[in-house]
């Protein structure tokens, strides 16, 4: 079977489907003939994804942002803990965010992510796995490979669904972050780590990272390595809009880490509640599908990406 493409073209204000005939004649160049077929709502690219896991393709490319890459791998790794072993997922970017492209270390140019596609290079990548309430009450799963956080990653998230993305991915994660800091107060959560004693804070976010990168190239998560085994959390509390306009830099470097008002921990299984009837956020993704409570794993091992280098490194946002 040729490789399939499943490509949504609304992605970064719709530019994803103009572009199409661009993207295709990359991908053309570097892999031969393909399949293709364009999302038309939210949770297409699930239902399309395990559709064709099932069938005999061997390459699955998710063309679009990175809330398009995680429906893909959603569907890819439905129903198992991993995705099939003869099976890779492909990635080529065009949504306003492109984090996971930076955590795993591909290029945000489609046409060089397209020439990824054609060496026979694979990586194994672990996924997180949480578990949370849908907005309708439903107790809902998803797979994330790069971030989830509660919190004010949420809000940001909806008001950048909202807003106008044409500033590019880090202004407008800035102005939706600046946006949100002005309305949100830190949150009541409690929250344990590998089934241990539960804790009871306000936060202004608690992190859960598989990769480095989330809100438009925000580093997050330092010294996470996606290929650990491990989740590495990060919590944020008391983070103000003067913290946001004072010390922005050091939320792109990762110096943030180093501030009293954050901690870094490292788990297998992150648990999270609402505290006071509070209803706190879920970020995905760079999605929001939900509310607290969640339960965060980790499947190492779980993903299998196609990639330009043995070890791609992890590069710094632009």
């Amino acid at each position: 079977m040729k490789p399939l493409l499943i490509v949504n073209p609304a992605s970064a204000q719709g530019r994803t489907g103009r572009r199409f005939d661009s993207i295709a004649r990359s991908v053309r160049s570097a892999i031969g003939e393909f399949d293709w077929i364009f999302t038309r709502r939210r949770g297409d690219a699930v239902l399309l994804a395990q559709k064709a896991a099932r069938s005999a393709s061997r390459l699955i490319v998710a063309v679009g942002g990175d809330g398009t890459a995680s429906e893909v791998i959603d569907g890819l790794v439905a129903g198992r803990d991993a995705v099939r072993p003869d099976l890779a997922f492909g990635h080529i970017p065009g949504g306003t965010g492109r984090d996971l492209c930076r955590s795993v270390g591909l290029s945000s140019d489609p046409a060089e992510a397209a020439r990824a596609l054609a060496g026979g290079l694979v990586r194994t990548f672990d996924l997180g796995r949480v578990e949370f309430q849908g907005h309708d009450g439903s107790r809902q799963v998803r797979h994330f490979a790069n971030v989830a956080d509660v919190g004010i990653g949420g809000l940001v998230v909806s008001k950048v669904d909202r807003g106008w993305k044409g500033l590019g991915g880090r202004l407008t994660f800035l102005t939706a972050t600046a946006r949100a800091l002005l309305e949100y107060r830190d949150q009541p959560i409690r929250y344990r780590i590998d089934g241990g004693p539960w804790m009871e804070e306000r936060l202004t976010a608690l992190c859960v990272c598989n990769g480095r990168y989330f809100g438009g190239g925000m580093v997050v998560a330092p010294q996470a390595q996606m290929d650990d085994g491990l989740l590495d959390v990060t919590l944020w509390k008391g983070l103000g809009m003067l913290d946001f306009a004072t010390k922005r830099r050091m939320l792109y470097d990762g110096s943030h880490v180093a501030l009293p008002n954050t901690r870094c921990l490292r788990a297998r299984v992150v648990e999270a509640e609402p505290l006071e009837g509070a209803r706190v956020l879920l970020d995905v993704d760079g999605e929001q599908p939900g509310v607290l409570p969640a339960r965060f794993t980790i499947l190492p091992g779980a993903l299998r990406l196609k990639v330009a280098e043995p070890f791609p490194p992890c590069r710094k946002s632009a």
